[in-house]
Parts: structure tokens; sequence; C-alpha cells
């Protein structure tokens, strides 16, 4: 196994893609270590996995990720204040996204740390001119959220040119997915279709629903990010995971009512300040190329596994199992 006995760190481990990536490393056999200030993330989310280590901490606290990562053979950096709070917070903001980042590669510079990988997004490409977007397109940080990831993505670039110290930069784009609980309130849209529509209420859209998106199951994006951990090619890279297909919001919210079975419709409101986005898109094939990555699970396919992990853990969403619903355990065959 890839993994076998490896020490890892994994920053913001408890969250939605950081829980998905620890489960992956612990069946590959890895030693792992879990730092998570549980602003977003939830220790129930790996609390199921045996000999791993869990810290309650931030990135911000550079004794203590200094600490945490002596010995240490690789760190995956997935510790984020996401785009909701960002808008509303931006100095929490720039502490987490950009500061917690300096201070892992600091501390990886100083203690010899093989490899980290940083988990970015595509919301530094902003509104592109062309699609799909590639990963040497122009950037443009219409929000905090982007500002800070971009500024992390340079720092990363920094002590890679500098210090060479060996660093890979994986941009997400919409993962959706087992983990990404509708309890959190800054969870994605898929989440929140999921939640309303399962309830009975009506979906939300902002805007007139046909802006466009990525959407990435969380598995293909978990794998990804480990095979940018370790392949030699990708030091000193950045790549795009997506699905490299186009969806709109007025879809995706469709093939949820589908699956359902509901007969809901959805209201259109006005756009928040983060609907800023008109269309979005990603060009995978660098990530084909290098890391021969692509990705397994089609929109349909992740959408049915997310159903059926919301059918049957009713403790992330509590009310959205109905007396008559039952858990198709056909339905990912």
């Amino acid at each position: 196994m890839r993994f076998q006995n490896m020490k890892i760190l994994v920053t913001g481990g408890a969250g939605f893609v950081g829980s998905n990536l620890v489960n992956k490393l612990v069946e590959e056999g890895a030693l792992v270590t879990v730092l998570d200030d549980l602003f977003t993330g939830r220790k129930e989310n790996i609390a199921y996995l045996d000999d791993i280590e869990f810290v309650k901490g931030s990135v911000t606290n550079f004794t203590l990720l200094e600490k945490l990562m002596k010995k240490k053979q690789i760190v995956f950096n997935l510790a984020v204040r996401n785009i909701i709070v960002s808008v509303k917070s931006p100095r929490l903001d720039f502490k987490v996204n950009t500061e917690g980042t300096f201070n892992v590669l600091q501390a990886a510079k100083e203690l010899g740390t093989e490899k980290v990988v940083y988990s970015s997004s595509a919301s530094v490409y902003g509104n592109p001119k062309y699609l799909p977007i590639n990963e040497d397109d122009r950037l443009s940080t219409i929000n905090p959220y982007a500002a800070s990831k971009l500024s992390g993505e340079n720092y990363c670039f920094a002590f890679y040119e500098t210090y060479r110290l060996p660093v890979s930069i994986v941009r997400y784009s919409n993962v959706f997915g087992v983990n990404q609980s509708p309890l959190n309130p800054y969870c994605g849209v898929v989440s929140k279709f999921f939640e309303s529509i399962m309830k009975g209420e009506v979906p939300q859209i902002h805007g007139d629903g046909e802006q466009t998106r990525d959407f990435t199951y969380v598995d293909d994006v978990v794998e990804a990010t480990l095979l940018a951990a370790v392949n030699p090619r990708a030091e000193g890279e950045v790549f795009n995971v997506g699905s490299g297909k186009e969806t709109s919001v007025n879809e995706l919210v469709q093939r949820i009512v589908n699956l359902t079975e509901s007969s809901v419709k959805p209201v259109y409101i006005d756009r928040r300040d983060i609907d800023n986005i008109r269309r979005r898109v990603l060009n995978i094939e660098k990530s084909r190329r290098i890391l021969r990555w692509t990705p397994q699970i089609t929109l349909e396919t992740g959408l049915k596994k997310t159903y059926h992990w919301l059918l049957e853990n009713e403790d992330h969403c509590p009310q959205c199992i109905p007396p008559k619903v039952k858990p198709m355990k056909s339905m990912i065959g």
C-alpha cells in the first residue's frame, strides 16, 4: 500500500474532505494525526477510526503545529475557513487560510518534512474568459476567500523555489458526497438541496439557476490528493481537480428531485455576494497526464451515493427521513 506505516498529519482532518482523506489513509496503513479546531469539522466524522491521533487546535498556533509535525513524512493541509465564513469575517479568513498555510510551510522547512500537499480552490480563477479552465489561465481573486487561497498557493511556490520544499497544490471544484453534513450551516449546495427536498421543503436557488459548476465526488478528490503526495512529478505543480463536466444549478436540483421522487419545485431568490461566478468547468488534462488521475464517479452516481448515505445516517439530517422512506440499498449497484 502507498502509505503503509507512513507518519502523516492532516490539518482540517475532521472536516468534510479531510475526514474522507483520513479514512482512505487509514485504509492504506498510514499512521495519521488529525489537527482540527472543529469550527466546521465534526469529530464524529473520524471517531470510528482506530489508531488515529486527534488534536483539537488550529494551524494558527505555530508552536502546536511544529510539535505535531515532528517526524511526520507528509502533511496534507486542508485547514480552511470556507467562502461563506470568509466573506463574513475576512480577518479570520486571512489568519487560517493564509497565515495558517504559511505556518505549515515554515514548520515543514524547519523540520525537513518530505512532502506538503496544499488543498486550494477553483475560486482563484474568478469568472474565467474561456472554458474549460486551465491551470495557467488568468487568476482573479474577487472575494476574500479566493484571495487567501491564492496567497496560500503563492507561499507554496515561494517555499518550493526558495527552499526546495517538496510541495504540490490541488485546486478543488465544488466537492460533494459523504460527510458533507447538512448540519453544517456552511456546507455545499448539494447537501443543502438534499436537506430541503428530503424534508419536503422548497429548495431555494440564488439567481436564475443557470449558473454552472463542476461538481466533483469526494472519493475522486481524495484520490487526486493522494496521488499528488506520492508522484515525484507533482512537486512544485498545481493541478485542477474536477469532473471536467459543466452542470447548471437548475439541472442539479432537478436531478435531486428526480432521485428522491419528490414533487417540490424550487423557488428563485436574490443572489448572494458570493454568487458572482457565472460559469465554471475545469480542464483536468494535466491531472490525467501527470498524476494519472481520472474521476471515476459520475454526477448521477455521486448523488445516489450521497442520498444513500443521508438515508442511513439520520444523525446528519434528523428531519430528512419521512416515515415512509426506506434506504434503497440497491441504488448504487
